[in-house]
């Protein structure tokens, strides 16, 4: 009786579709793993709407003679807009081989490839050290990995934008309200010289 019940509840599983199901497999993230191209990165694409790319490019203080690079760039819009609208070169790096695609496709339709340039890149490894403004819109603990690299790579002066999320331990200079999104605003500091730094 006993083998028979357990026959029957294996066929009523199949028959359920459960016995077909897969196991759930963990994906472990990637950035920070250009050698697998085929797992997907930490930080998923998510489009950062238009109004909000504006507002970025506003409060960073974009202006012609800066260059941007814009960190986990997708689609390159933000490169673009800002390419497009102020004449500013700007650098995108994406580990996403289909994002890099799509935003060559997109700097060319707006004629702007001439000022524009995307990377398919490791955030962690990639050198952005020759930007003014870097843009992102990545996740706090993203965010907190990059932080500091931002502070020891960057020149004194330079704006830093992020979307929606901050840096942990680091007051930003403004923190602004676009249609319920948030966009926070830092600017490297001068760094210490040898006789300020603690011994």
């Amino acid at each position: 009786m006993g083998i028979r019940k357990a026959a029957f509840g294996v066929a009523l599983l199949g028959a359920l579709g459960v016995w077909a199901q897969p196991a759930p497999v963990f994906v472990p993230p990637n950035m920070g793993r250009a050698d697998l191209p085929s797992q997907p990165p930490d930080v998923p694409y998510v489009p950062t709407p238009q109004e909000v790319v504006d507002a970025m490019l506003e409060l960073g203080g974009v202006k012609s003679g800066d260059v941007l690079y814009d960190l986990g760039s997708g689609d390159g819009r933000i490169v673009v807009t800002a390419a497009k609208n102020l004449g500013v070169r700007g650098v995108g790096i994406d580990i996403n081989p289909e994002r890099i695609q799509e935003a060559k496709a997109n700097a060319r339709e707006a004629g702007v490839e001439e000022l524009t340039e995307f990377r398919e890149e490791d955030l962690f490894k990639a050198d952005f050290s020759e930007a003014t403004v870097v843009t992102m819109y990545l996740l706090p603990s993203v965010n907190n990995r990059l932080k500091p690299r931002l502070l020891s790579e960057l020149k004194p002066g330079t704006r830093i934008v992020s979307h929606a999320f901050d840096i942990e331990g680091w007051e930003p200079e403004r923190v602004v309200d676009v249609d319920g999104r948030t966009i926070y605003l830092w600017v490297v500091p001068e760094k210490p010289s040898r006789a300020q730094r603690p011994r």
